[in-house]
Order: structure tokens, then C-alpha cells, then sequence
């Protein structure tokens, strides 16, 4: 009996960690100034009054395939397991890229072009299985002369008979190996006194500087708040800034305009200036050609 409750349950968190949960969050780089995302939720409606429709972003900057990757890792956790993303950087639309479903060990499920935007995901939350889309079922009906919108045609469509149960995720399409095209970039790493990583984002809105150093990592360096953190930022190997910034709890630890280093919402090594944009004063953006290498001066 107990060994009966016990498969029972390992069935149950199995069966939550699958199953659809009737949301839907849409990603792109359309912006809002057109009738693009509208018609893609329209298409998804259309397929079940029952979803919820949500938006990641559409602000993504055009073709930016590398900030698509990094916002679905930075969101996806969030949601609840099942939820189905549709996220549609898709500068090769109509060529002989994939469309694929990518169903992560957490259970959500990520629509796309496979293009890179699953680079990150796919390390993360790992790669449970990834289907191909089979057009010839899952197409939104009569769209099969155009070739420029398969957000519209294929990914919401597919997304939405996904997450309305309509389709499970066996009907998306044939099973593909579990692997994704993935884009190169600088690995958060140790060596000797040193951390190198990634610039993975901007904080937009305040020109901070995030990379992909985690808490954990930068604990080997055995900081202390108040040592004195070296940073060198390089775009394509080329050294764009070096300079010396305090590891600080909060912005106001430095004076205004002065540079720190800190701890993001998401555990992750960060620069700024107090009140000042990092990015706009030293020319730095981010993304997998722009690197970072740090290492401490204890404070006596």
C-alpha cells in the first residue's frame, strides 16, 4: 500500500510539472506601436476564451536574439510549472531555421524559432524534451501563403492549443534531440584571484551593469563589503573600461555619481553610479561579445 502511495504521488508532481495551465506570456521584439502583438492574442483568443494572456515584454530590441535569451531566463522561474511561452525574435522568419516547443525540467514550455533564443533556458532549467512544430496540423488555417508572421500563424497558435489542452505535447510535432543552437559566451568562471563573465544585461532604465557572476561564485573571492572590487569590461576581447568600484549594500554608500559594485534582485554582480547612468558614461551595452573580469583588494 505504501509503495502504491508512493507511486501515486511521484505520478501526481509528475503530472503538475506537464501538464498546461491555461497561461500564455508572449515575447517579442514588435514593440507596441502596431497591430503585431494584438493579433498574435487575438489568434490565441480565438483558440480558447479560457487562456490568459500575459506579456513578458515586446520592447526587445530589433533582431536581438541574445536579450531574448536572457529575458526568458530571467522571468521564466517565476510563473507557475505549465505555463507556455511564445517568444518570437525571429530575424530568419520563412527560412529553414526550426520551430520548435521546448518543454524545461521545471515544466514550463517555451514556443520559438530555435535561433538561440533557448541558449539560456536550456542551461538552466535544463531540456526536458523539444518537438518540432508540424505546420501541417499546427498552422493557424488559411495562413498558408504567408511567410513573414509565424508569430501570428504558427507560435501563438501552436501556443495557445498548448496551454487550452487542445493539442498535448506529444501533437506538437516529431521529437527532436535534446539539444538547442546555443550562442557562445563568456561562462562565469574562477581562475586564480579572478572571476571573468558576462555583461548578460543592462538595467535599462538606470544604465546599471548586470552580469552573470553569481552570489555563490563571488563568495570564493571572499569579499567583504567596503574592499575594493577591479573591473575590467571588454567588448570582443578589446578593453573598453578598467576602473575601481566598492562593494556596497545600497547605492548610497558612495557619493553621487560615484561608481559601486553590488548585489542585483537576482543575486548577480552588478556596477553603477549613484544616481548616474554606468552604461551611458563608459559606452558599455551588453550581450555574448561583452565580458567582464573582477578581482578584490581587501579592505585593512
Amino acid at each position: 500500500m505504501r509503495k502504491l502511495l508512493s507511486s501515486f504521488i511521484i505520478f501526481l508532481i509528475a503530472f503538475q510539472l506537464s501538464a498546461q495551465n491555461k497561461i500564455v506570456v508572449f515575447q517579442s521584439d514588435f514593440g507596441l506601436k502596431d497591430g503585431a502583438v494584438s493579433a498574435m492574442k487575438g489568434v490565441a483568443a480565438g483558440v480558447s476564451g479560457d487562456l490568459k494572456l500575459y506579456d513578458l515584454t515586446h520592447e526587445i530590441p530589433a533582431y536581438n536574439i541574445w536579450e531574448a535569451a536572457y529575458r526568458l531566463q530571467q522571468t521564466v522561474p517565476y510563473w507557475p510549472a505549465g505555463t507556455v511561452f511564445v517568444s518570437v525574435i525571429d530575424p530568419g522568419v520563412g527560412t529553414n531555421r526550426k520551430s520548435v516547443v521546448l518543454k524545461t525540467n521545471s515544466g514550463h514550455f517555451i514556443v520559438t524559432p530555435d535561433n538561440g533564443t533557448l541558449t539560456l533556458v536550456a542551461e538552466s532549467l535544463g531540456i526536458a524534451e523539444i518537438r518540432e512544430i508540424d505546420e501541417a496540423v499546427n498552422r493557424r488555417k488559411n495562413s498558408e501563403g504567408s511567410y513573414t508572421f509565424h508569430g501570428r500563424d504558427v507560435y501563438a497558435y501552436t501556443g495557445a492549443r498548448l496551454a487550452s489542452g487542445a493539442i498535448s505535447f506529444e501533437q506538437v510535432g516529431p521529437l527532436l534531440p535534446k539539444k538547442v543552437v546555443s550562442i557562445p559566451y563568456q561562462h562565469a568562471v574562477l581562475e586564480g584571484k579572478k572571476i571573468k563573465g558576462n555583461i548578460s544585461i543592462l538595467d535599462i532604465q538606470f544604465g546599471n551593469i548586470w552580469t552573470n557572476i553569481s552570489d555563490s561564485l563571488f563568495k570564493k573571492l571572499d569579499p567583504k563589503f567596503g574592499d575594493i572590487l577591479h573591473v575590467i569590461i571588454y567588448h570582443n576581447n578589446k578593453i573598453i573600461y578598467q576602473g575601481d568600484a566598492p562593494y556596497s549594500q545600497t547605492f548610497g554608500e558612495v557619493a553621487k555619481g560615484s561608481p559601486l559594485s553590488y548585489m542585483n534582485s537576482l543575486m548577480h554582480l552588478s556596477f553603477a553610479l549613484n544616481m548616474g547612468s554606468f552604461a551611458d558614461r563608459y559606452h558599455i551595452s551588453s550581450g555574448n561579445d561583452w565580458s567582464v573580469e573582477v578581482s578584490v583588494t581587501h579592505k585593512k
